[in-house]
């Protein structure tokens, strides 16, 4: 039988890397239950991503196997599944898999009937075991068919029962108190972070601990930044962090580096330096701006998803198929003294900690930076030196698929690096990943029909779009938006706006707000991680918790709370409290899976604090306003700025005090008098 190769017209780089498999794949769809009907064989699904090492491995000892290969397609209909792009997929398998083994991961294996329904999962497997796996999941597919059929159907029935989770009221201070004691409980006081290995960055608790500002809350935050900062699983030369450690001492990582991970890392580190003046948050946030701009955005304009944690190898053919995991970033001591000289190559072992037994493996160690050089001239030389010769090695493989979540977080943190450290290329750059967004993934559907309130009582009425979750080389992909894509495009374009002025990203965010409040409510102050009108799977997938960046739910809350602050729409405050009641479920217990609802909640608290700035936007009296309402701590705050003529509530019939460009401070709407002054702005934000 001749087989078709179905992926090679993928979008996803992940399909991509596995279009030539022997493997008969299919993507997701109709055409593969169809398929396995018409077969009568169930499905294998297999669910990974293109930077993930492990689904590398499983690829190169089983799907690149032409054994392997053979008895997948005697025996299946073989699905490939990208993660990353379909992240309702992956929810509701991984949700099936941790249900039935206790644990999750990728590459993710599941067996399913042709309908879908889960029945046996996993995660990796070696080649021994998954070729006895495959024979015996069909051997029971055809001896014991009914019991195959009730498992699934028992997978499904207890997975819809456990869907959803309690709600309670807006969190008050005494709850998020009680969040800074629960963290407190898991926290590794000695090399910060929570828990032991492997250890995940804390980005969403990380700023709610900032917001929060106690003397413990505070101390958590700085300890595990600075322990991260000064760790493997920092890149110490190109700037960046890995996905995460797999030791509690943040010394190896895990080699991959995420958009999302590094997006909501620099805006933290931002929000570090700007509430304690850190010269370590400050250099640490500009290197990963710097990194983002240098090696993940896409000549479109947009920011790439990933870096893989592999190089090509070409002295390797190991389980990995002749690719290193982290060969790009690892060190000797004689491949310092090979490109710096013996005096120099010794004081940067010393100095990065790189030794003859290595921390790494084979000798080989990961860059940390402990203690600050002694010499910055000469600590300078040294790294411009080993970046150069990095250079020339193998590097790792990069996703180049565009994801609209990522890219908004991306948005928000470069708009408000480039803000605050006064680098208008960052500005630039978040300005052109936005336009990248509006361009390819916006689609824009017939007017909704207005809500008595829509947009705010000042009359701001938006219509509403759908949101197209990825794109690559210019090409808009098919896979329609998640939750996460809404809120955190949203939540980046209102913070654009705060930082430039633009209207548009304003009104933009409004449409896709009106898209979010009609097609992802649950009913019950909640949302669903799927629109009403998407792809019916098994179960729709909802998840209030933070894993590795913010929960829809959560990304929806601030952004929901943010915009009701900028219009005045009672409708947006009432779904951001709503949404943050699942905060008050899980914050006395289980804090760190909501960190972001925990920061939006602290907002809330807050009001937050409404900044109008009215004035001519070339006026350097304006800019000063400007900057000084930047760069207040106050959690959450949202800036508004004009000239009073624009289509913005906030300033709507607020002008300028004789002749000179003023600020006012509002809380919901309700304001103080106007300051002309950033030290008068200042003193009125610190109330």
């Amino acid at each position: 039988m001749t087989r078709v190769n179905r992926l090679k017209d993928a979008t996803s780089p992940y399909l991509l890397q596995h279009a030539d498999n022997p493997v008969d794949w299919y993507a997701w769809g109709e055409e593969a239950f169809e398929e396995a009907r018409r077969r009568d064989v169930p499905l294998l699904i297999s669910v990974g991503y293109s930077a993930c090492h492990w689904c590398h491995v499983m690829a190169h000892e089983s799907f690149e196997d032409e054994a392997t290969a053979r008895l997948m397609n005697e025996l299946f209909v073989n699905v490939k599944v990208d993660r990353e792009e379909r992240p309702d997929v992956d929810a509701v398998y991984m949700a099936a898999t941790q249900a039935m083994t206790g644990q999750g991961g990728w590459p993710m294996t599941a067996f399913a009937t042709p309908d879908g329904h889960p029945f046996y999962t996993g995660t990796y497997f070696p080649r021994p075991h998954f070729q006895r796996l495959l024979q015996g999941v069909a051997q029971a597919w055809r001896e014991d068919r009914q019991g195959v059929l009730a498992q699934g159907s028992k997978v499904v029935e207890a997975l819809n029962e456990r869907s959803g989770l309690p709600s309670g009221p807006l969190p008050d201070a005494r709850l998020l108190g009680l969040a800074v004691r629960n963290l407190t409980e898991s926290f590794d006081e000695r090399h910060g972070g929570f828990g032991g290995a492997p250890k995940f960055p804390p980005s969403m608790v990380l700023e709610f601990l900032l917001r929060h500002n106690t003397d413990d809350a505070t101390a958590m935050a700085g300890k595990t930044m600075d322990a991260m900062a000064r760790g493997g699983v920092y890149d110490q030369l190109g700037g960046g962090f890995a996905r995460y450690s797999v030791d509690a001492e943040w010394r190896v990582p895990h080699f991959e580096k995420m958009l999302y991970d590094n997006a909501l890392l620099l805006r933290v580190y931002v929000h570090w330096w700007r509430s304690a003046g850190s010269p370590l948050a400050r250099r640490v946030a500009l290197e990963t701006a710097d990194w983002l701009l240098r090696e993940m955005r896409t000549p479109e304009g947009g920011f790439a998803s990933a870096l893989d944690a592999d190089s090509a190898d070409p002295d390797s053919a190991g389980p990995d198929g002749g690719h290193g995991e982290g060969l790009f970033y690892i060190w000797t001591p004689g491949q310092l003294r090979e490109v710096l000289g013996e005096e120099d190559g010794a004081w940067a072992a010393a100095l990065f900690e790189v030794t003859a037994a290595g921390t790494f493996e084979h000798g080989t160690s990961v860059l940390q930076l402990l203690a600050d050089p002694d010499d910055a001239t000469r600590f300078d030389r040294v790294r411009t030196a080993l970046l150069a010769a990095r250079e020339r090695r193998p590097r790792p493989g990069r996703d180049d698929k565009v994801v609209a979540a990522w890219n908004g977080l991306t948005i928000a943190a470069l708009a408000e690096a480039g803000a605050l450290f006064e680098r208008p290329d960052l500005i630039d750059a978040a300005r052109g990943a936005a336009e990248l967004l509006a361009e390819l993934h916006f689609k824009t559907e017939s007017a909704v029909s207005r809500h008595p309130d829509q947009g705010s009582e000042h009359g701001l009425a938006r219509g509403g779009v759908r949101l197209l979750r990825t794109s690559r080389d210019g090409r808009p992909g098919t896979n329609a938006g998640v939750l996460e894509d809404y809120a955190n495009v949203a939540e980046g374009f209102i913070t654009l706006y705060g930082v430039t002025g633009g209207t548009r990203w304003l009104h933009a965010a409004g449409d896709l707000l009106e898209t979010m409040l009609t097609r992802f409510p649950d009913g019950s102050g909640g949302f669903f991680d799927v629109p009403d009108d998407g792809e019916r799977l098994f179960q729709r997938p909802q998840d209030p918790t933070d894993n590795a960046s913010p929960s829809g739910q959560f990304g929806a809350a601030g952004a929901l709370l943010s915009y009701a602050a900028l219009t005045g729409s009672a409708r947006h405050r009432d779904a951001a409290e709503a949404a943050l009641g699942a905060v008050s479920v899980l914050a006395e217990k289980y804090a760190r899976f909501a960190g972001w609802g925990l920061a939006v909640a602290e907002a809330a608290r807050y009001g937050p604090a409404e900044v109008a700035i009215v004035g001519p936007s070339d006026d350097p009296r304006t800019e000063a306003l400007h900057r000084a309402a930047l760069m207040a701590p106050s959690p959450g705050l949202v800036i508004a700025v004009g000239d009073g003529a624009v289509d913005v509530p906030l300033l709507e019939g607020r002008g300028m005090i004789d002749g000179e460009p003023a600020a006012y401070v509002c809380r919901r709407f309700t304001c103080r008098a106007p300051v002309t002054s950033p030290a008068d702005l200042r003193a009125e934000l610190a109330r």
